[in-house]
């Protein structure tokens, strides 16, 4: 159900995320999200707004798998350190609790998975810049210079950043999208939401997220992509460095961008996710 919610989560929101990256790395190129997509469809066309899907595909299927799977065994572990029997529903607090417990799980198989995806996201700029002579133009060509300029383990360049990002961030995002279930509900059982209710529900709680941990997530892209050109300071000197040099707001670049993909895509989301688990789970019943 999560691979399915995963997959419905990148086709819907990839453009957007595409630009969050351009905006979050090359500020001083991009005036606004309106100017990102033009730039970028005369410079590489409309396969341009597509670039890293692959990655990002099996970066959302693998981390929302972990995340959805380790979801419900946290679930399980906050009922047991309230004391509560395992069918007992959970309060909308100790869902978001359960949540951001998973993602620390989750960051293990984003963080390599969306380091190739950023990379092959912004590798347009990195080269107009001057920073790198000769692009990587292909998912492997990515994953095999990592491999020889860095080993393996630099495929978890910016695994702190993530890391900053994902566990606050969780909180918020399963926080909001039950929080905004039970609003919709009105004192029915949240599982007979219809499909509106789900992808505004969803949509809200991926807003919450990124508007929580916005600044971490520019930092992170900054690591990950600049990366390439050489070793970064890590997450403090990299965020020291964009407030003393740029100032606070270039830590919310691409900020629009993100909203937009966050709700349309979270909303997508958890709309496949519900309905797949739901339909799964009566087949399952049947037998």
């Amino acid at each position: 159900a999560a691979c399915l919610g995963g997959t419905a989560c990148v086709v819907t929101g990839q453009p957007f995320d595409t630009a969050k990256v351009k905006m979050q790395t090359f500020p001083e190129l991009y005036r606004g999200i309106v100017d990102c997509f033009v730039k970028t469809y005369k410079q590489v066309g409309f396969r341009g707004f597509y670039k890293g899907t692959s990655p990002a595909l099996v970066a959302n299927i693998a981390e929302n798998s972990v995340l959805f799977m380790c979801y419900g065994f946290c679930q399980q572990i906050v009922r047991r350190i309230v004391g509560v029997d395992r069918k007992t529903k959970l309060s909308d607090l100790q869902n978001a609790a359960a949540g951001s417990f998973a993602s620390a799980f989750a960051t293990l198989v984003l963080c390599p998975t969306e380091l190739v995806k950023c990379r092959l996201q912004a590798m347009h700029e990195m080269q107009m810049s001057g920073k790198i002579h000769q692009g990587h133009n292909t998912v492997w060509s990515v994953v095999k210079g990592v491999i020889q300029k860095d080993g393996p383990l630099g495929f978890y360049r910016g695994l702190s950043s993530t890391l900053l990002r994902e566990v606050p961030g969780y909180f918020f995002f399963f926080g909001g999208y039950e929080l905004s279930r039970t609003f919709f509900a009105s004192g029915r059982s949240k599982d007979e939401l219809g499909p509106i209710p789900l992808l505004l529900s969803g949509g809200f709680g991926g807003s919450c997220l990124w508007i929580a941990v916005y600044p971490v997530d520019c930092v992170k892209s900054r690591i990950q992509v600049l990366s390439m050109a050489g070793k970064q300071t890590g997450f403090m000197g990299t965020f020291a460095t964009v407030v003393r040099t740029e100032g606070v707001l270039a830590l919310y670049s691409g900020l629009m961008p993100t909203m937009i993909r966050a709700f349309l895509a979270n909303g997508a989301l958890f709309l496949a996710y519900e309905y797949s688990r739901k339909l799964m789970m009566k087949q399952i019943d049947s037998y």
